[in-house]
């Protein structure tokens, strides 16, 4: 393959960045058919199509988005050099791009983002989503880091993942105090109770079906969600019990709007921090992957 020709590479970036060749030709002062010709020899030199054409508009093709990530941060890199050379401070902030399960205790997220701006003066995005979704964003350099709290999974070696678990936190029923009764004789009160389940693709809902089933009891599910918030909420409401990671409630635990009620045996929910591999490494996001700790009320941190 022969060398890559820059100008292709950053006429590419402008029409994505514009949404339409007619209005990145106005902009880089070219003509459209001269654009139009510059970026079929760009995919023809690439091998793929970068974009789409729907409804007249052009719309990035998942390589388009993969190409653009790296063009972004190529050009970004180059704004930085000249102003290192020129002895100016870096004229723009680094972006880092957070992905994080709905069902990831809110305080890691912000715990993440705290040790970020201690490293660089930085501007963070953080996006909550499901596990499938959030895997393809940060495998295709949409995300440089996703919060989970299940372990990445197994794909193939050309999706180079890495993840790091950064806690494990005991689990714990909790309810509102209406279910005070229940403390006495725990778990055995538990049995034909109303709960609030996590999804079942959780690894915190393999645990609590494991635990009812180790000790004999059956309970009355009857809501499940994946959003720790609502799940919170339910319970203080006195819809039924929840069994979460004891740190997710500190707050709650005190302010006395949720009670505990027991602890769920040695079941414990482990959070981890995943990076996907990048030729080009977000010096924040790399930092992080390193070197940040979290240590959660009642958990144990690595």
């Amino acid at each position: 393959m022969n060398q890559l020709n820059y100008h292709h590479l950053y006429y590419f970036k402008v029409i994505a960045t514009e949404g339409s060749i007619s209005k990145a030709a106005q902009k880089l002062l070219l003509g459209q058919p001269t654009l139009s010709m510059q970026l079929k020899q760009f995919e023809e030199y690439l091998g793929h199509n970068l974009f789409d054409r729907k409804n007249r508009r052009l719309v990035l093709t998942e390589m388009g988005q993969l190409v653009l990530s790296y063009a972004n941060e190529i050009f970004r890199m180059g704004d930085e050099m000249v102003d290192a050379i020129n002895d100016r401070p870096k004229s723009k902030k680094i972006r880092l791009q957070v992905g994080a399960l709905d069902s990831v205790p809110k305080n890691l997220i912000k715990a993440v983002m705290d040790k970020a701006f201690e490293y660089e003066n930085c501007q963070i995005a953080v996006m909550e989503g499901e596990g499938p979704e959030l895997m393809d964003d940060l495998i295709n350099h949409r995300l440089d880091l996703v919060i989970s709290n299940a372990a990445p999974p197994t794909l193939s070696t050309t999706e180079k993942l890495y993840a790091r678990s950064l806690a494990q936190l005991p689990l714990i029923v909790a309810a509102s105090a209406q279910y005070k009764n229940l403390i006495d004789n725990f778990p055995r009160s538990l049995q034909d109770q109303p709960f609030i389940f996590p999804t079942i693709h959780s690894r915190v809902r393999n645990e609590v079906e494991h635990f009812f089933e180790t000790e004999r009891i059956q309970v009355d599910m009857i809501a499940e969600t994946q959003d720790t918030s609502l799940l919170k909420m339910l319970a203080m409401e006195g819809k039924g019990l929840i069994v979460v990671a004891e740190s997710a409630v500190h707050g709650n635990l005190k302010d006395g709007s949720l009670i505990k009620i027991g602890a769920v045996g040695k079941k414990y929910e482990e959070l981890w921090l995943i990076s996907a591999h990048r030729k080009i490494q977000n010096p924040v996001a790399q930092k992080l992957m390193k070197e940040f700790q979290f240590v959660g009320q009642g958990g144990r941190g690595k």
